[in-house]
C-alpha cells in the first residue's frame, strides 16, 4: 500500500513538472527587423568541383559573388573547414553592384577524392555564408615531377 501511494505522488509530481514546463505556451520570440537596405551577397555558384586532378596541379579555385545589395558589403571572416582549405577574401568593402572573388586553396598533394567548405561572415543579409569545394586527385604518373620544370633558355645549351 505504501508503495502505490508513493508511486502516485511520483507520477502525479511528474505529471505537473511536465505540464508546468512543457504545456505553456511558448513566449513568441523577439524578432531582430531586417535591414531593407543590407548588404546581399549574391554567388555565381555555391559549389566549385576540381574534377579529377594530378596531385600538385593548381590548388587555386575561384568564387565570383556580386553586392546586389543596398549598402556595403563587409567580410568579417572565412574560414576552411580544415587546414588544407585556405580562403582568401576581400578585405576592402564590396560597393553595391560590385562583384570580387574569394580565392580558395585546396592542398592537392592529398591523394583521394575531398569535399570541403569554407564558412564567410559577413554584414549581409544572410550573416553567415557556406560555400563547397569538391574532387578528386589523383597520384600523379612515375617519373612525373609535381613541380613545373624550369623552361629552356634560348642560346644556352641544355644538360
Amino acid at each position: 500500500m505504501r508503495k502505490t501511494i508513493i508511486s502516485m505522488c511520483l507520477l502525479a509530481a511528474m505529471f505537473l513538472v511536465h505540464r508546468t514546463t512543457f504545456g505553456q505556451a511558448a513566449e513568441p520570440a523577439t524578432a531582430t527587423p531586417v535591414n531593407p537596405n543590407a548588404a546581399v551577397m549574391d554567388f555565381e555558384t555555391d559549389i566549385v568541383d576540381y574534377g579529377t586532378i594530378e596531385q600538385g596541379a593548381d590548388p587555386y579555385r575561384e568564387f565570383k559573388f556580386t553586392n546586389t545589395g543596398k549598402e556595403p558589403l563587409i567580410i568579417t571572416n572565412a574560414k576552411g573547414s580544415c587546414g588544407c582549405t585556405i580562403p582568401e577574401w576581400p578585405k576592402e568593402p564590396i560597393n553595391p553592384g560590385e562583384s570580387s572573388v574569394i580565392k580558395v586553396r585546396y592542398d592537392t598533394k592529398r591523394i583521394g577524392a575531398f569535399t570541403k567548405t569554407v564558412t564567410i561572415s559577413s554584414n549581409a543579409t544572410t550573416p553567415t555564408k557556406v560555400i563547397k569545394i569538391k574532387g578528386k586527385v589523383e597520384k600523379a604518373p612515375e617519373g612525373a615531377s609535381s613541380t613545373p620544370e624550369k623552361p629552356a633558355t634560348p642560346g644556352v645549351p641544355v644538360d
